[in-house]
């Protein structure tokens, strides 16, 4: 058997629902890396790109084009990610800045996002690529918006996952994916955590400490 075979098989059942092994792998890691941002972690990036390498096989299995296109994107952006972060830390002696997006910047983001989710989605449906060429459409260009404002080092990441959550959760079990259905549910529990934390960061001054000359009075 091929290992992309060996990939796909069936791992368990539960509940009724059959749970392959790159379903499970894929998302376990993608949960690590998660995890790994929310701790301000170089080491998101290469388990991302992993868990992306994985996902793949699980996407192509359940004939999801934008799911499949969205791990190709996300093990790109990882690479990418991956050598913002590490000149980010060399810049300020190993420490990652967290701030929030500017008005433009969101407003660039946002505006891509939806002509890109619109663009994407008429691709898919011309060349029929997706079942539910829509909701693929809008998760492949959601992910994509929220790998890049992480390499940014902007908290609007965790809201652009929200956002992806949302429709990744039902679209998941609908596609015979289960455990990236449940992983998302814990995803978005995660999420919520990794906002609060990259938020308060953003009031913590990073300002370097202005030293006083002896003498003169603070």
């Amino acid at each position: 058997m091929s290992p992309l075979h060996d990939l796909n098989s069936q791992a368990f059942t539960v509940l009724g629902e059959h749970v392959i092994w790159s379903d499970m792998i894929g998302n376990l890691l993608g949960l690590a890396a998660l995890a790994l941002g929310w701790r301000r972690s170089t080491a998101t990036w290469p388990v991302q790109l992993l868990s992306g390498l994985i996902l793949v096989a699980a996407n192509l299995s359940a004939h999801l084009a934008g799911g499949t296109g969205k791990q190709l994107v996300v093990i790109v952006v990882s690479v990418w990610g991956w050598l913002q972060w590490q000149r980010g830390t060399r810049r300020t002696g190993g420490e990652l800045t967290i701030r929030f997006a500017s008005w433009k910047e969101r407003g660039v983001l946002a505006a891509a996002a939806a002509v890109g989710t619109v663009g994407v989605a008429l691709f898919f449906q011309h060349y029929g690529l997706s079942w539910a060429p829509w909701p693929d459409a809008y998760i492949f260009v959601g992910t994509l918006a929220a790998m890049v404002a992480q390499a940014r080092g902007w908290v609007e990441f965790w809201f652009a996952w929200l956002a992806v959550d949302l429709v990744g959760v039902p679209l998941a079990f609908n596609s015979g994916l289960p455990f990236s259905g449940l992983i998302y549910v814990v995803y978005f529990v995660l999420v919520i955590a990794g906002m609060r934390s990259w938020w308060l960061r953003t009031r913590t001054s990073q300002q370097p400490s202005v030293n006083v000359p002896q003498g003169v009075a603070a």
